[in-house]
C-alpha cells in the first residue's frame, strides 16, 4: 500500500464497489474490475488481492438470492470446475507476471468475444429428459464448468463463463442470480488455500483488501437497488467496451 498512489487507490475503491454492484445486479462486469486491479498492481499478485473481495461480494450476493439458487445445477458443474481449477493452479505455478498479464488480457478479449455471440444468439435452453440431462446438457456443464474453473482460478473471470452457460440453460434474472451467487461464494471459497499456497494471499494483500472491502458495500447496495430498473443492454455494450479496452491494455502494456 505504501507505494500506491492516492490516484491508484481510488481506482482500486471504485473497482472494488463496482464488485458489489455486478454481484447483486448485472453478472460480469467484473471482469471491468480485474482489468483495473491488474492494470494498477502486479498482474499475478492483484488475482490473490481481488479474491476476497470477491467473496465479501459472493457473502452479500447469498444474503439477497439465497433462496433462488438452483441446486441440482450446481451439483452438476462442481466437479468440472474443480479439475478446471486445479488446472489454473498447476498454469500460475510456472507462470510470471507477464505471462499471467497476456493470459488476463487474453481471457479478457475472449469473454467478450463470448458475451458478444451470447446477446446475438440468445439464450436457448438445455434440453433434458424425465430421467435427468441429456447427454448433451451434461458435456455442457463440463464444458463450462472446466473452462469457467480455469479462467477463475488464473484471473477471477469466470463470471461470463458461468453467466453463458446459465443463460443458456434458460435462467430467469432471480434464478440466475442466486444460482450464480452460490455458485461463486464455494468456488472462490475454495481457491483460498491454492492461492495462499501460491503466494498470492498474504498478509500484505489482506491489508489491502482491509481497507478496499468496504467499498464492496455500497455497490452491493446500488446494485439491489437499481437491479430491475437497468437497461440491460446499454450496460452491456459499456461493460463489453470497457472490457476490451482493459484486454488490450494489459497485452499491449
Amino acid at each position: 500500500m505504501d507505494s500506491l498512489t492516492l490516484w491508484q487507490l481510488a481506482l482500486l475503491a471504485a473497482a472494488s464497489c463496482l464488485v458489489g454492484f455486478s454481484k447483486t445486479a448485472v453478472s460480469g462486469a467484473n471482469t471491468i474490475s480485474l482489468a483495473v486491479f491488474a492494470a494498477v498492481l502486479p498482474a499475478r499478485e492483484s488475482t490473490g488481492v481481488l479474491l476476497p473481495i470477491l467473496i465479501a461480494g459472493d457473502l452479500l450476493a447469498v444474503l439477497v438470492y439465497r433462496r433462488h439458487a438452483d441446486w441440482p445445477t450446481l451439483l452438476r458443474l462442481f466437479p468440472a470446475v474443480a479439475v478446471g481449477v486445479v488446472a489454473g493452479t498447476v498454469f500460475m505455478m510456472w507462470a510470471d507476471d507477464d505471462a499471467v498479464r497476456t493470459s488476463i488480457g487474453a481471457i479478457l478479449l475472449f469473454m467478450a468475444g463470448v458475451t458478444v455471440w451470447r446477446r446475438r444468439s440468445g439464450p436457448q435452453a438445455v434440453p433434458e429428459e424425465d430421467d435427468g440431462p441429456s447427454r448433451a446438457a451434461r458435456f455442457k456443464a463440463r464444458s463450462y464448468g472446466t473452462l469457467g474453473g480455469f479462467t477463475t482460478m488464473v484471473a477471477n473471470a469466470g463470471g461470463p463463463v458461468m453467466s453463458l452457460y446459465l443463460l443458456s440453460a434458460g435462467f430467469k434474472k432471480l434464478g440466475f442470480l442466486g444460482t450464480s451467487a452460490w455458485f461463486f461464494l464455494i468456488v472462490n471459497t475454495s481457491k483460498v488455500p491454492f492461492s495462499v499456497g501460491l503466494g498470492l494471499i498474504d498478509a500484505r494483500s489482506l491489508l489491502l483488501d482491509a481497507a478496499l472491502v468496504l467499498f464492496v458495500l455500497p455497490g452491493a447496495y446500488l446494485g439491489r437497488a437499481c437491479v430491475g430498473r437497468i437497461n440491460q443492454k446499454l450496460f452491456d455494450r459499456i461493460v463489453i467496451g470497457a472490457t476490451v479496452l482493459g484486454g488490450l491494455q494489459l497485452l499491449l502494456r
